[in-house]
């Protein structure tokens, strides 16, 4: 594991900052207010059911297949027309919070890396969950290993889950050769057989290397659950610098001639090709992309997703 204190604190993240994002958990909303959930993230939440609940909501006209036991003879007799009570329920939506600390992840072009990002994502998504009264668990993916936390309405499992998060952010500086098509099936295996239905999944990553397999999976788990992808991108990614300069990992280096117009030009629209092409498919399957960069504050960039949604 890195010794933190060695490198800036964007490059890498710590329990202490995670924490501290807590703060930002009470504003954030990712679905339109002018639906009866108020958020995805919202935890409990409202449904009309037709007999017994916990709240009186409103009187309707009997339809047939209410039950009787709820038909309301006061404004029955009064309006001459058979009338129901309607009640509703709050019903848990626990949440599992997937956050992406693989090797594509560690990369930042001037403020901060994309997984420092991705960790402070999931300690907002994580608190906001809790906050609500909902089980809230984790998975961290990393290069070669996948840690599993299980939903529970405890505020030690968040501490442990930011806990692997941390873990996980400080050994991507080790720079291991990874297998990640591996530990990414295995990911969507653990994640299908933990999530049965009316869950919120929340899953941060880049994308970088989505596959059939992960828009498989993300369809089959809307059918019964909330799904929200946030996906977390650097500006560099899309517009390289217009200079020479070389680019490269502990494995591999390539020079870039970034004063050539023409490709320039051709990195960006590939960038917007790819993009476009995974948001469509999201669309398709009615799952939001949420967006966010390595050089706006989270609180900045918080803001702007709520004005959107």
């Amino acid at each position: 594991m890195a010794d933190q204190d060695k490198y800036p604190k964007d490059i890498f993240t710590s329990l202490k900052e995670l924490l501290e994002m807590e703060r930002f958990a009470h504003s954030i909303r990712f679905q339109s207010s002018k639906k009866k959930v108020k958020s995805v993230l919202g935890g409990k939440h409202a449904s009309k059911l037709r007999g017994r609940g916990l709240d009186f909501e409103e009187v309707r006209n009997y339809v047939q297949g209410d039950d009787i036991r709820n038909i309301d003879w006061k404004v029955t007799a009064r309006t001459k027309v058979t009338h129901t009570r309607v009640f509703s329920e709050e019903k848990e939506k626990p949440a599992l919070v997937v956050v992406d600390q693989s090797r594509s992840m560690f990369f930042g072009s001037s403020q901060r890396t994309k997984s420092v990002v991705a960790a402070e994502l999931a300690a907002i998504a994580a608190f906001k969950v809790l906050k609500q009264g909902d089980r809230v668990g984790g998975v961290v993916i990393a290069d070669e290993e996948i840690d599993v936390l299980k939903p529970k309405r405890d505020r030690r499992n968040i501490l442990r889950f930011l806990e692997k998060v941390v873990s996980r952010n400080q050994e991507l500086i080790e720079g291991k050769p990874t297998n990640f098509d591996d530990v990414l099936k295995a990911t969507l295996t653990k994640v299908q057989n933990l999530v049965t239905h009316d869950y919120l999944v929340v899953v941060i990553s880049d994308f970088h290397r989505y596959s059939p397999e992960v828009i498989q999976f993300a369809s089959r788990m809307k059918h019964h659950n909330d799904v929200v992808f946030i996906q977390v991108t650097d500006p560099m990614e899309r517009d390289i610098p217009a200079t020479k300069f070389v680019a490269g990992d502990t494995a591999t280096q390539i020079a870039i001639d970034g004063a050539n117009a023409k490709l320039r030009k051709h990195f960006s629209e590939a960038f917007d090709s790819d993009l476009d092409s995974f948001k469509l498919q999201m669309k398709m399957h009615r799952i939001p992309v949420l967006q966010f960069d390595t050089v706006q504050s989270i609180d900045q960039q918080l803001k702007k997703v709520l004005e959107q949604v």
